[in-house]
């Protein structure tokens, strides 16, 4: 096996089709965002064949506390795989080992989100030096019940309501509306440290490839309501979202805009739609219960992290030990 990092989408070998979160479209949008910078680790067999590949994207941060400018490597999901006799435990270890290894001492933390199941990739990472925080994962199941069979009533109730009093969602069509989007959501994350909102040119071009959908909820001309809809395979991904809900809360803005994002999903065929950061399994978590209304089902996953710092990263692997 051949280990490769590629730092330019231009120079990727073909590479079969698979999720669009490890996508050599999805490498270019990160080329051409800025405070991105996209890697691609393939690993091709000796004739020359890819037998896996994944992408990674390293972050520029700026944070109001110290430090107050960093860089932040993140892999969502385990990659794809080509080859029907690959161990894929000990592949994903190679090449997060290889990517960690380059750029371990560029990076203060390296993140990895979304595995396709909870234990995949356990005995890799933590030989890696990776420890793993408990996570809340939910997805709404579209392919064997409508979502109005799903959701609750008093949901439901609450959204026809809101509707009825002139909330109105819709598709971001015009370069007013796309503003209005922006606006909307950089302010709702100003005071949220950890979330990394992209520029706006991430979300314009993945709109113009067709991997993306952007929904605005309006009342009288005013956006209270926004989100972000990225497509991979079967499955559409809520990645982004804001709301204005204490201004407007007779609105419902977030159920409004999710209910919305919901139906097209199921109109579009997706076989599930899947929220991005539910965030930390705590016993009362306001967002994963407000989600959960909508009929999804919860599944506890693990996100693992590795800090640069050795003592910093020992110290948080002692802190959230199992």
């Amino acid at each position: 096996m051949n280990v490769t990092v590629y730092e330019h989408a231009t120079e990727l070998p073909p590479l079969p089709a698979g999720s669009f979160f490890h996508s050599a479209a999805l490498m270019a949008v990160c080329e051409h965002t800025p405070r991105h910078k996209p890697y691609m680790v393939v690993v091709t067999a000796d004739d020359g064949t890819v037998a896996a590949h994944m992408l990674a994207i390293m972050r520029y941060r700026h944070s109001w506390l110290p430090p107050s400018f960093y860089m932040h490597l993140r892999m969502m999901g385990e990659g794809e795989y080509h080859a029907a006799d690959l161990n894929r435990q000990e592949v994903f270890g190679l090449m997060v080992e290889t990517v960690t290894a380059r750029f371990q001492w560029r990076t203060l933390y390296v993140e990895i989100s979304h595995l396709s199941e909870k234990m995949f990739g356990y005995r890799e990472l933590r030989r890696l030096g990776f420890f793993p925080v408990r996570w809340m994962s939910i997805h709404n199941s579209l392919h064997s019940r409508t979502p109005e069979e799903r959701i609750g009533e008093r949901q439901l109730r609450r959204i026809e309501l809101a509707v009825q009093r002139g909330a109105v969602t819709k598709t971001v069509e015009t370069e007013q509306e796309f503003g209005d989007f922006s606006k909307l959501l950089r302010r709702h994350y100003w005071l949220k440290p950890r979330r990394f909102v992209p520029a706006d040119g991430f979300f314009r071009e993945m709109m113009q490839e067709g991997h993306c959908q952007l929904f605005i909820t309006t009342v009288h001309q005013r956006v209270i309501g926004c989100c972000a809809c990225v497509y991979s395979g079967s499955d559409a991904y809520l990645w982004f979202s804001a709301s204005r809900r204490k201004s407007y809360a007779p609105f419902h803005p977030n159920a409004v805009t999710f209910w919305h994002a919901i139906k097209d999903a199921h109109a579009r065929g997706c076989a599930h739609i899947r929220f991005v950061d539910v965030g930390l399994p705590f016993r009362r978590n306001p967002y994963r219960e407000f989600i959960l209304r909508f009929g999804g089902k919860e599944v506890s996953t693990y996100r693992w992290f590795r800090i640069s710092i050795r003592w910093v990263n020992r110290l948080a692997s002692w802190l959230w030990r199992e």
